[in-house]
């Protein structure tokens, strides 16, 4: 007996091929690969043709989110280590820290003012804290622009990601203990306890890795070690109700800084990370719905201002406290509106755990997504290039 879906892995050729092709379009026009394979994925799904077997994007979401978050905070925890923490300094620090703080404030603040659960307040405030680096570093790349200025911000999007998962970690934690009927300063405080957990999980096995990571083939770690460690590290995790994405970037934050017998500790996990986060991005637009989208747009459209209002200002408060340059204070913040894949995956995992926020915080993040993608880019650009006729005028 025959079933009437096709066979997955036919399926599965077809998607990596699709992602393939939004790979190849996305180098030659101004839209971003993410926002394409959202954008393929709401084609597939049920909001376009309705082309995917419901099982596949039902059962093989879950554990595929908390994979690719898993690689995601490996990699960003490279960010993190004592190595990398040096070499992005008091500007970049004070800026990163300005702007997720005070986009995660500026986004709680409106959706309680607006009459959204407390929860789910929290849960989009975490997300919101975080940029998307990819579009922000083809920019820079693609305006030629370079200096101090560019140097900036370059380190404040590679540090967000690291700084943002934090802050959602602890977000999701408390809106655990909120939606438990407890008061937001008791859910804050299990937010502290998860987010330890994870801390002290992400050391545990990091401290082996970093010793046996690269010695089976000496000078560069192969990828059974690897994607082993971040496998075993996102599943004990999720076992212990734990943060799978802290505690890979904390697995990876002490790699980085105890592995001193090879150069590259990610160069594996780099290899592989794209192909499951091309099945990332398209089964996340096959799970939006048109209903849910329209539902919510008076929610997204709060959401996304208050994000720019708070990012703005808590990275132009960052560079006064940094005293940064002129150049820098005028138009850093302008650069940080970008958010997409990091975003998207958080959002993922918060509608794991609380299923009963999904038609929210999914249709919120995905149309905002989109809308960040397309649109923010080209606000960079310019900021990017008043910028640097600041500085030439300055300096002349």
């Amino acid at each position: 007996m025959h079933s009437n879906d096709p066979p997955i892995l036919l399926i599965l050729g077809l998607l990596f091929l699709l992602g393939l092709a939004a790979d190849l379009v996305g180098r030659h026009t101004f839209v971003p690969r993410v926002t394409l394979l959202i954008l393929a994925g709401l084609a597939v799904g049920p909001v376009g043709f309705d082309l995917l077997p419901e099982a596949l994007v039902k059962d093989w979401f879950p554990p595929l989110t908390t994979l690719s978050m898993s690689l995601i905070g490996f990699l960003l925890g490279e960010k993190l280590s004592g190595a990398g923490l040096r070499a992005h300094g008091r500007q970049v620090m004070g800026i990163t820290i300005g702007e997720t703080t005070l986009a995660l404030v500026a986004v709680a603040l409106a959706m309680l003012a607006i009459g959204v659960h407390p929860a789910a307040a929290l849960l989009l405030a975490g997300v919101a804290a975080v940029s998307a680096p990819a579009a922000t570093f083809d920019v820079v790349r693609e305006s030629g622009v370079k200096g101090e200025f560019t140097d900036t911000l370059l380190g404040v999007v590679a540090l967000d990601g690291a700084v943002a998962l934090l802050w959602f970690s602890l977000m999701m934690a408390a809106a655990s203990g909120v939606e438990g009927g407890h008061s937001v300063l008791f859910g804050l405080s299990e937010g502290f306890r998860e987010v330890g957990g994870s801390l002290v999980l992400g050391v545990i096995l990091g401290v082996p890795m970093a010793y046996l990571t690269g010695r089976i083939r000496p000078g560069e770690p192969t990828l059974a070690e690897g994607i082993g460690f971040v496998l075993l590290c996102g599943g004990v995790a999720s076992w212990l109700e734990l943060s799978p994405v802290l505690c890979a970037m904390v697995m990876g934050a002490v790699v980085a800084s105890l592995a001193r017998h090879h150069h590259r500790p990610f160069h594996a996990i780099e290899g592989i990370e794209w192909p499951f986060l091309i099945l990332f991005f398209i089964l996340a637009g096959a799970s939006a719905r048109v209903s849910a989208l329209l539902m919510v747009s008076g929610i997204t459209v709060v959401y996304m201002l208050s994000r720019c209002i708070g990012t703005f200002a808590g990275a132009r408060a960052g560079a006064a406290w940094a005293r940064s340059s002129r150049p820098v204070r005028r138009w850093i913040g302008w650069c940080l509106f970008p958010q997409a894949g990091v975003a998207l995956g958080m959002t993922l995992m918060a509608v794991q755990r609380f299923p009963d926020f999904t038609h929210l915080l999914l249709p919120v993040v995905l149309a905002s997504t989109i809308i960040f993608e397309i649109v923010t880019p080209a606000v960079t650009r310019r900021a990017l290039q008043a910028a640097d006729a600041e500085s030439v005028r300055e300096s002349s």
